[in-house]
């Protein structure tokens, strides 16, 4: 079983993050959960959500319990979420979110710029799709081909195919990050 939390302020897109990772979880033929919450303002409020998916038959409880991952796109969600991460757990925070001094020690931390990444690829609300392609990098459970072609078909349902050339940039210049951050050799 693995589970991912994504939080954010609302109009961060976290809860579109979690939809994509539910959907290439799906494509892939894995047994999938996505519960979304949110607070009543859709922008600048609160939103968050969990993501469960195993090959296993059932997933018993869907609600958050110890999530693998924790993405936190901002400060708030990070302070949230950050105790019930599991030990040895990974958080993945986005440019605007700084790790206190005394956070956390058994828990991997993973810092991506993308804003700035978003930004210079010339699609400034595409950083929450870097996000995503961090949190599938940073996973390691589904092949970037995979989950590129999943996101796409995501959002080719909602009518939004237009946008399938600069996510697949953008998807791909988060998992690259990731990439850079945990392989010496990569020249930025």
């Amino acid at each position: 079983m693995r589970e991912i939390v994504f939080a954010g302020s609302g109009g961060q897109g976290v809860l579109t993050v979690g939809l994509i990772i539910s959907d290439i979880a799906a494509t892939e033929g894995l047994n999938v959960t996505w519960v979304p919450s949110y607070g009543s303002a859709m922008r600048g409020g609160t939103a968050n959500c969990t993501v469960k998916y195993c090959a296993e038959n059932y997933i018993y409880n869907p609600s958050q319990e110890q999530p693998d991952l924790l993405l936190a796109m901002n400060e708030p969600s990070l302070h949230m979420f950050l105790p019930i991460v599991a030990p040895g757990g990974t958080v993945l925070v986005g440019d605007t979110v700084t790790i206190p001094d005394d956070a956390r020690q058994d828990v991997t931390y993973v810092h991506v710029n993308c804003t700035e990444i978003a930004t210079s690829l010339g699609n400034p609300k595409g950083a929450n799709v870097v996000m995503t392609g961090a949190v599938v990098k940073l996973m390691g459970d589904f092949t970037k081909e995979a989950a590129i072609a999943a996101m796409n078909h995501m959002f080719e349902k909602k009518g939004k195919s237009k946008f399938n050339e600069s996510n697949a940039k953008a998807f791909d210049a988060g998992y690259n990050a990731v990439e850079c951050l945990t392989n010496a050799s990569c020249v930025r």
